[in-house]
């Protein structure tokens, strides 16, 4: 008996999911990229008796093209003088930063990290450097380029931003 023919069935091609980029999208991940950074900067801070904020110091202090002052580290993390004599002492007393009077003004301080402390910070954030070489594998020099062109737009104009009543 002669078969039936089935009707030919009609597949779309695949295709890959459209990639949603709404500002709630970077919202969201953003937020998420935030928190485990902070899980990290949080567990740092607790193996070594610090403050969140005293970690930002470091980073400050670390990142900046030549050495801070207490004044500009004020500045930059955006706190009171009181708070960050503070901070400086806790970072001085756990071995972290050096305060140095350098220059021909001995009235100006320049904040140091300590070698030995940034090899302690560069243990503990290695999984952080290592997913991120990881991660920028994936990526072409060019797309590269576009994130961190997005990054330093970010931090430019989020530096700009004061909480209310601030």
């Amino acid at each position: 008996m002669a078969r039936e023919r089935e009707p030919e069935r009609l597949v779309a091609p695949e295709r890959e999911p459209a990639v949603v980029t709404d500002l709630h999208a970077f919202a969201v991940q953003l937020r998420r990229m935030n928190g485990e950074i902070n899980r990290l900067v949080h567990g740092f801070a607790a193996d070594h008796g610090l403050h969140a904020t005293d970690v930002l110091a470091l980073a400050a202090i670390l990142d900046a093209p030549e050495p801070l002052t207490p004044g500009r580290l004020r500045e930059h993390l955006g706190l009171t003088s009181g708070a960050v004599t503070a901070c400086l002492d806790r970072l001085e007393r756990a071995g972290h930063i050096r305060r140095v009077r350098e220059s021909p003004d001995r009235r100006v301080v320049h904040l140091h990290y300590v070698p030995d402390a940034k090899s302690a910070a560069r243990a503990h954030f290695r999984p952080l450097a290592d997913v991120t070489a990881s991660v920028r594998a994936g990526f072409s020099e060019d797309e590269l380029a576009v994130v961190l062109r997005f990054l330093a737009a970010m931090n430019e104009q989020l530096s700009a931003v004061r909480s209310p009543g601030r």
